[in-house]
């Protein structure tokens, strides 16, 4: 049993400067994959990739789906909640202005995306990273009209990045013969390949303001059998990034760029469940009955008793439970510290019980 967990694929964690010019003020912006969105997809209305319907957020506020591809909290959440930061709104939120941005910062994360442009195709809608920067690109535009130029660089370079992506990139495009990238390439020049693309869109980053900015690495790939061939392509692609990384930083200026390795605690998790509190490391808690793969959680999906003994909701996806633990983890190694002394708790799941019936009942019900 396996899964990416690559938080948030990608999680662009912003520190702006308040724009009253006293007290320094942290938002997020949020780029990633569906480990990470918060009902970017659940707009597109084109897109296969979406968590929007039952059994998806029964653990988060009023229970119903909300876009996040797990039943409670997605690691950025669990991670922004600990340093106290508002939950960012997704981007394609209709109501979002420029004062909610300045104010919560934007969600860009779009399951299914990728590095590359090519990945997840078959989805029909999702926003790869080189979109994601581009809706990036426009938020800028919009503060710079809003509080001027010099407020607006400001703004950005005194901000922190996080990235973290490309499990898509592997088990929605390389490991799948549908796409060309699975011939044209072999391990080694797909992860060449895959690494100087991510490369190009650090720098474009850097070339927005990006100075301080943390680069999440790949956990090990998937809960069903294609995904476990991946592992090695996991490591094989964390040891790239991080050499790149590391002679990247020594180029652009005034850039500090980091790696996080979250490797280890996610195949820790996997291997050894009971020692983290899971009964079951192999199977989803929303399933299709003995049906394997069920790659998404439908209304008529059989739920687990107990949400919180089990490390994946489903077939890719971890449970807000096994969330917190990465979430722990990751706040540990980077020294994540609590926003203007402030602590704010994790407020969900916080509603819905962690014990549901083997059979889930009707939203009516």
């Amino acid at each position: 049993m396996r899964f990416a967990l690559v938080l948030t694929t990608v999680i662009v964690t912003i520190l702006g400067v308040s724009l009253k010019g006293c007290d320094s003020k942290v938002v997020q912006f949020i780029f990633g994959d569906s480990l990470s969105d918060n009902g970017n997809n659940n707009r597109l209305p084109r897109s296969l990739a979406k968590a929007n319907l039952p059994w998806y957020g029964i653990d988060f506020g009023n229970g119903l789906p909300n876009g996040r591809f797990t039943n409670g909290r997605t690691v950025a959440d669990i991670i922004g909640d600990k340093m106290g930061l508002p939950r960012p709104p997704p981007f394609l939120d209709p109501s979002l202005t420029e004062n909610i941005i300045l104010e919560n910062g934007v969600n860009y994360a779009s399951g299914g995306g990728g590095i590359l442009n090519e990945t997840g195709t078959y989805f029909i809608q999702r926003f790869a990273l080189d979109k994601q920067i581009e809706l990036f690109q426009g938020t800028q535009q919009l503060i710079r009209k809003k509080i001027g130029l010099n407020a607006a660089q400001k703004f950005f370079q005194e901000s922190r990045y996080v990235v973290a992506l490309g499990s898509n990139d592997f088990i929605n495009n390389y490991l799948m013969p549908v796409y060309s990238d699975s011939w044209k390439y072999n391990d080694e020049s797909f992860i060449d390949y895959l690494t100087k693309t991510l490369q190009g869109h650090l720098q474009l980053l850097h070339s927005l303001g990006a100075r301080q900015l943390m680069v999440l690495g790949l956990g090990p790939m998937g809960c069903i059998p294609l995904q476990r061939v991946a592992n090695k392509l996991a490591l094989s692609f964390n040891r790239a990034t991080s050499q790149m990384l590391e002679k990247l930083s020594g180029k652009l200026a005034n850039a500090s760029y980091r790696f996080g390795d979250a490797y280890d605690i996610v195949n820790d998790v996997i291997s050894n469940p009971y020692k983290y509190g899971f009964s079951n490391s192999d199977s989803p808690c929303c399933s299709f009955g003995r049906i394997r793969p069920a790659l998404t959680c439908v209304p008529a999906s059989t739920l687990c008793q107990d949400r919180t003994k089990y490390v994946f909701w489903d077939e890719y996806h971890p449970t807000d439970s096994a969330n917190q633990i990465v979430a722990k983890e990751l706040i540990k190694k980077f020294g994540f510290k609590p926003v203007n002394g402030s602590d704010a708790p994790s407020s969900a799941p916080a509603i819905a019980p962690a014990i549901a019936p083997v059979i889930a009942p009707s939203p009516q019900g």
